[in-house]
């Protein structure tokens, strides 16, 4: 699994794409929300994400892949 997120440069985009490639699944934080919007825009650029979310989804999402909350575990 990747997960990009805010990021002044793109550099991170190919990992994500490696990542795709791989077989894994992909998640972007949602360049509106991002600070920086030039990681996440490359992302996209790419084709290789599955979700586009913002920060609180992806910590949704986590949660539910890994089970839910676990007491601060």
């Amino acid at each position: 699994m990747a997960i990009l997120l805010t990021g002044a440069n793109e550099d991170g985009a190919a990992g994500l794409r490696r990542v795709k490639e791989s077989g894994g699944r992909t998640i972007v934080q949602d360049p509106d929300e991002a600070e920086r919007r030039a990681m996440p825009e490359a992302a996209l650029r790419t084709g290789a994400v599955d979700e586009v979310l913002t920060l609180a989804a992806i910590a949704e999402r986590l949660r539910s892949l890994t089970g839910g909350d676990r007491g601060g575990r």
